[in-house]
């Protein structure tokens, strides 16, 4: 029982009158599972409550709803199954398991007529999932822009703001609690990417295969990427970006250079924010806090009191999934965007000529330069493209490395437009 664990249930416990007045029905926490009877919890609760055996929290014949938060895939889907196939509510926080095997704990809650809530899945207290599935419902959703990491925004941030290097600001973000210890899944992109999953099945009505999303991390954004961004007029985001144009879905996570103008640009922090851009609504942003105790339980308690109302009245399995398999995704290589291009270059008349011309050879055109005072013999260059395909990019950079004139070429930065 961690974090959202406790936050959930001190939640219930704090504002039990007024949860059981709006639901209309009693709740009991009747059983919770642990891996460690012994260790101290910020939640009063009775430890005969406490068992280390999930097992006997799902089969006991006592509770309605199975709340979830253990996370992680194995053995969480069999305990998940074994409860929905029991016809129990299930309430999860668990982006990975849902994101890669959400469908099929969908399937199996519409062949028994029960439910699976998922609201704390993405972006902690920020109601969006009630929001596409309820709200939204009727609205073409054409473009979901989205930071969905509170881990990777913080250490962005004190990169920027005060000027940290990526390890100064991870180690931060772990001293705050900002951070895991083992912080992979966020700063390699992991974690935004079973998030944007989720939000795109539920928006463009598909079922989307993690494996097919476009990811990269933040491990090599340094000080000097977020120096030349500030200096054209952007700021560096972990952005997850999904579109539905033609029926072709794309969807990827990687950083981006976003305009300062941008609402996402001023997102900091440890704070999640979502764009969502539909046909009739036009622009949504949806702000606030993407993890913690306390905003992540207030989205699980939410989807409890959904559960229960549910069942009083009858209605369960009233929201089913509908989503329709194999989605055309569009392949990376075809994407047309901006880019942001550095290298290292010999300090030397015709050396810019050199590289436009490639460029040039593979239609890609240039916006504008940054060419910093050189260091010795070495030149700083800086390019932003115009839109063209990632495809070009690639051979482009392919070619110029092979060029005498450059010594040192970075990975491609995709850029936001406004």
């Amino acid at each position: 029982m961690g974090v959202v664990g406790c936050g959930t249930a001190n939640i219930l416990l704090k504002n039990i009158a007024m949860i059981e007045h709006r639901a209309r029905c009693r709740f009991e926490i009747v059983k919770v599972a642990v891996r460690n009877l012994k260790k101290q919890r910020p939640v009063s609760l009775p430890p005969e409550l406490y068992t280390t055996d999930p097992y006997s929290v799902v089969n006991d014949p006592r509770v309605d709803i199975v709340v979830e938060v253990m996370g992680g895939t194995d053995p969480t889907f069999d305990l998940l199954v074994t409860a929905l196939k029991q016809g129990k509510s299930v309430v999860t926080a668990n982006k990975e398991l849902l994101a890669k095997r959400g469908s099929e704990l969908l399937d199996i809650a519409k062949e028994i007529g029960t439910d699976v809530y998922f609201e704390a899945s993405v972006a902690g207290g920020i109601p969006i999932i009630s929001a596409l599935k309820q709200s939204l419902v009727g609205e073409t959703i054409h473009r979901i822009v989205g930071i969905l990491n509170g881990t990777t925004n913080y250490i962005l941030t004190r990169m920027s703001r005060n000027k940290l290097s990526f390890d100064q600001a991870l180690k931060e973000a772990r001293e705050r609690g900002f951070a895991e210890a083992d912080p992979s899944d966020d700063i390699d992109g992991h974690d935004s990417t079973y998030k944007i999953a989720i939000l795109s099945a539920i928006a463009f009505g598909f079922r989307i295969k993690v494996d097919t999303i476009y990811r990269e991390g933040i491990r090599n954004i340094d000080i000097p990427d977020i120096q030349y961004a500030d200096e054209l007029g952007y700021a560096i985001k972990l952005l997850a970006i999904a579109k539905q144009e033609d029926g072709t879905i794309e969807i990827r996570v990687h950083p981006t250079l976003v305009p300062k103008t941008h609402p996402l640009a001023a997102v900091s922090d440890q704070y999640n924010a979502i764009l969502i851009e539909g046909e009739n609504v036009g622009r949504l942003m949806f702000y606030g806090q993407g993890a913690g105790g306390q905003p992540t339980g207030n989205s699980v308690v939410s989807d409890i009191i959904d559960a229960a109302r549910n069942i009083v009245f009858g209605s369960k399995a009233r929201i089913v999934c509908t989503c329709k398999v194999n989605p055309k995704m569009k392949p990376i290589p075809e994407i047309e965007n901006r880019f942001c291009l550095r290298m290292d270059v010999v300090d030397k008349p015709g050396v810019l000529a050199k590289i436009a011309s490639v460029f040039g050879s593979n239609q890609v055109s240039i916006a504008s330069v940054i060419q910093k005072e050189s260091r010795g013999d070495v030149a700083h260059i800086v390019w932003l493209t115009h839109k063209t395909t990632y495809s070009a990019i690639q051979k482009s950079l392919a070619e110029i490395k092979q060029l005498d004139v450059v010594l040192s070429v970075r990975s491609p930065l995709w850029v936001e437009s406004d």
